[in-house]
């Protein structure tokens, strides 16, 4: 595919609106608009600027337009770009599109035009896929991440780093040079040291994804407990709407009910699921066996109980079967009972009355307090991108291979090899070591038009 063809997509959502916007880049974009637009000549007219008048087919006329036009290197891809703002009918925005397409212009392909930008050098890669993210962003928090790497939060750090990386690097590169008089450039002791420094650094950044990743996702909460204990009750006082059916029969959720629920610019993912129990109803057994399947998948487990029925025995039992990582005991229906229970001194317990919403709350801000909000709202980069988590990784782990070859006094050519593995790992984070396929990979999953 000729990177330079003039390309063209519908940059607003498809459907009936005021208006639609086409955009076109490419080598002779303004030209080819200009045999279209009854108005001023665009070629003549400076950058940035917005001009009235006609889409013209022939002696047709398909709509009155707004066109704007952007000269290389000032756009968005650093070509030559226009913004065709039309009227927001189907009909017009396909009559408009054929025309272009009829006179030399092609579709875009999804992401095409961040690829070009990234291609041009506008951003890095690491740049571009936030601008997926930043599209895509439905909280305030998602917003202001992506928005903090798009504006290099993620590229400075890891730019850093490589390039403290590449004067070792090409230190002992050097020394292989010279291999037969048996000199050393790069200070192995200093390497540790610059070593243990970045590997911290790389170990603060991979734990910061289980963070990031939950802002862009949402995090993963299961509600699970005993039959009857109030799950759903609960689900429906979270959410504030009859999400699940209620009853008092025993077993009344047979499958689980998942929905979303934004606190505090945080996106959580509520699931609840059927009780667990031992059964004989084989829709049920099928049931628990997925709940307790959520319990794995889950970032944190609220642990339901009645405060009423339930025996601290019933209780111990219970939790015993949850990570106590992810554990958030909560006493239900403790409007029934006076005085406190025997459960009163578990951990983090919180007692509640689902059906009446007292202390519901409570529970919201334990979910916030455990995802640390205090990450984004800071100065802390933060990763949300699973290809840049995968990279951290591989980095930390050639590092630690460099580590144990200065331990073990091995020769600087195979100490060369893991360090340029680090290297390359870091620089597929940003797209300075990239390929075809992982280009192709990450664009492909844009929409189009952007």
């Amino acid at each position: 595919m000729n990177q330079e063809d003039p390309i063209i997509a519908l940059a607003t959502p498809n459907g009936v609106g005021a208006i639609s916007v086409l955009r076109l880049s490419g080598k002779g974009c303004i030209q080819i608009t200009d045999k279209l637009f009854i108005g001023k000549i665009l070629a003549d007219q400076p950058s940035h600027t917005a001009h009235y008048g006609f889409i013209k087919d022939g002696e047709r006329t398909l709509d009155e337009v707004l066109v704007t036009i952007f000269q290389n290197p000032n756009s968005y891809t650093k070509e030559d770009s226009v913004e065709i703002s039309c009227h927001g009918s189907p009909y017009i925005v396909r009559e408009v599109l054929g025309l272009f397409l009829r006179n030399g212009v092609r579709m875009a392909e999804p992401g095409e035009f961040t690829k070009r930008a990234f291609l041009n050098g506008r951003f890095d890669l690491a740049q571009a896929e936030a601008v997926a993210d930043l599209i895509a962003s439905e909280t305030k928090l998602g917003h202001d991440l992506a928005l903090k790497q798009l504006r290099g939060g993620v590229s400075n750090e890891i730019k850093e780093l490589r390039d403290r990386l590449i004067h070792f690097a090409s230190l002992i590169e050097l020394e292989l040079d010279f291999s037969e008089e048996d000199v050393e450039f790069a200070d192995r002791t200093m390497l540790l040291n610059l070593i243990e420094e970045i590997n911290k650094y790389l170990m603060e950044l991979i734990r910061s994804f289980e963070y990031g990743n939950a802002i862009k996702k949402g995090v993963p909460v299961a509600i699970v407990g005993k039959p009857n204990a109030g799950k759903s009750t609960l689900l429906n006082a979270l959410l504030k709407e009859e999400k699940a059916i209620v009853s008092n029969i025993p077993g009344t959720t047979r499958d689980y009910i998942e929905d979303e629920l934004v606190i505090e610019g945080i996106p959580f993912r509520f699931i609840d699921t059927a009780g667990i129990r031992e059964s004989e109803d084989e829709i049920e057994v099928i049931g628990v066996r997925k709940a307790k399947e959520k319990i794995e998948e889950a970032s944190v487990v609220l642990y339901l109980f009645d405060a009423q029925e339930t025996s601290m025995q019933e209780v111990q039992d219970q939790l015993s079967e949850i990570p106590p990582e992810k554990l958030i005991p909560v006493a239900n229906k403790v409007d029934l009972i006076s005085g406190e229970g025997p459960w009163s001194t578990l951990d983090n317990l919180i007692t509640i009355s689902a059906k009446e919403n007292q202390n519901v709350e409570q529970i919201c801000s334990e979910l916030v307090s455990r995802v640390e909000k205090g990450n984004v709202e800071g100065n802390n980069t933060v990763i949300s991108n699973t290809r840049h988590y995968n990279m951290l990784i591989n980095t930390r782990e050639a590092l630690d291979a460099v580590v144990e070859g200065i331990n073990l006094q091995i020769t600087g050519d195979f100490l060369a090899i893991d360090i340029r593995r680090a290297l390359d790992a870091l620089g597929e984070i940003t797209g300075e070591i990239s390929t075809d396929d992982l280009l192709d990979n990450i664009f492909s999953k844009f929409c189009i038009g952007k």
